[in-house]
């Protein structure tokens, strides 16, 4: 493996397992540490023992828009590894399925709230504790989904759309020394996206060019590439990592 992270500190957030697991994972294959948050303590816990351990992986459990929480994270990275270079907002929720038009207004707020806003909340907090003064990197986890219309789940899709509008902004803001980026993938198999595709796996995979649903491990590659200095004149970029399903016109 690669030392593109070495001595470098990342926060992933929603990382106790999916692509915020193999995204962290793969940071620490290549030299770096996390800090990785999620709701429940227990799956954590695991997660960061199995990403070898509280040498290389702490752990804090909440609520990802919690503002408290968000600060507890930031301050546990600073505290436990001396620095802080990179973000990732993977936290996201889909609680909504049918039609926009019919969508729970109370659902749609609260998706918003953790898909947008959450990750405007985590940004400010990383530029000011650290990112400021030493610059670092931010990575969000958009979707397919906010590239163009996606029938049943639009609300979803148009958080998306605003998180990769979230990703120029800041970009354009924050540069040159922090760099915002985002990767867009289409059906990751994930327990998140299971409704999506289980039981009907060679039936939603057959439009993709590659004939084949996402892996986490997909990406955690590219994820980390954009964290790291080989992307060092990338910033407020969306990519789109699906398999090439988007040249066909799905979503």
């Amino acid at each position: 493996m690669t030392a593109r992270h070495e001595g470098r500190v990342a926060i992933v957030t929603g990382a106790s397992r999916g692509i915020g697991f193999a995204v962290a994972e793969k940071i620490v294959a290549e030299g770096g540490r996390v800090v990785i948050t999620a709701r429940k303590p227990d799956a954590l816990e695991e997660a960061a023992n199995a990403l070898g351990g509280p040498e290389v992986a702490r752990w804090v459990a909440g609520n990802a828009g919690d503002d408290a929480h968000q600060g507890e994270v930031v301050a546990t990275a600073l505290e436990a590894f001396g620095r802080l270079d990179h973000l990732v907002n993977n936290t996201g929720i889909n609680p909504a399925y049918g039609r926009m038009i019919d969508i729970d207004l109370d659902a749609a707020n609260k998706i918003f709230a953790t898909n947008v806003v959450a990750a405007i909340g985590w940004a400010q907090k990383v530029y000011r504790a650290s990112f400021e003064a030493n610059g670092g990197s931010i990575v969000n986890i958009a979707s397919v989904a906010g590239r163009r219309p996606a029938p049943n789940i639009g609300t979803y899709g148009a958080s998306k759309a605003a998180l990769i509008h979230v990703t120029e902004e800041l970009a354009v803001e924050l540069g040159p020394n922090v760099r915002v980026n985002a990767v867009a993938p289409a059906v990751v198999k994930t327990k998140f996206a299971g409704a999506l595709y289980e039981g009907r796996e060679e039936e939603v995979s057959a439009p993709y060019p590659l004939k084949r649903l996402g892996e986490p491990e997909d990406i955690g590659s590219l994820v980390s590439f954009l964290l790291s200095d080989e992307a060092a004149w990338i910033t407020g970029q969306t990519v789109s990592i699906d398999g090439g399903l988007l040249l066909t016109g799905g979503v």
